[in-house]
């Protein structure tokens, strides 16, 4: 089974905090870390390459990549997170994501190290965010999962991915080049 092949497109998902209902995550590693998206917010997931670079953008911006015509910036999560960007191999992809913005809906793509699986994870074993003692934002994180009596952090694609907080932050690193 090849990656792309791995999840059928979801129709009308959107980006927003997982409800309690939602149960299943599209879980995937970053740096020997687990993490977790609701599966509404994902479309595909596609191997990593045909990357094209844009000047002047915020180190956690990748490029973008011609989705069947569109542009679909990607956003490198590591670097997103604070560290340094993705180390490239053989397994890392492209997790394609719908987000809402002030615009509407706009496909950004992530770079992760792996996909791990698409996983059930039951309302009773997800715990609310902690509001300290993680490597990442705190409104980044959703929720902490228990999966194997192991945490995985989910997290809110709509505070990860937030166009306008992308748009402003690429703004501020364009500013900083020009000065």
């Amino acid at each position: 089974m090849t990656r792309t092949s791995m999840l059928a497109t979801t129709n009308g998902a959107t980006a927003r905090r997982a409800h309690p209902q939602d149960s299943q995550y599209l879980t995937f590693l970053l740096r020997n870390e687990m993490f977790a998206i609701g599966i509404l917010n994902v479309k595909e997931i596609l191997e990593y390459g045909m990357l094209t670079s844009v000047p002047m953008m915020p180190e956690f911006i990748r490029g973008v990549i011609n989705l069947r015509g569109s542009v679909v910036p990607v956003v490198d999560l590591g670097a997103r997170f604070g560290g340094k960007p993705c180390d490239i191999g053989k397994r890392t992809c492209i997790v394609i994501m719908e987000v809402s913005s002030d615009d509407g809906q706009q496909d950004i793509g992530v770079v992760v190290d792996s996909v791990s699986a698409v996983l059930d994870i039951p309302a009773s074993d997800v715990e609310p965010a902690p509001a300290f003692g993680a490597r990442i934002r705190a409104d980044f994180i959703d929720a902490m999962g228990k999966i194997d009596g192991k945490f995985v952090i989910i997290l809110n694609v709509g505070k990860v991915l937030s166009v306008d907080e992308l748009a402003m932050l690429g703004q501020v690193s364009e500013t900083a080049q020009a000065g």
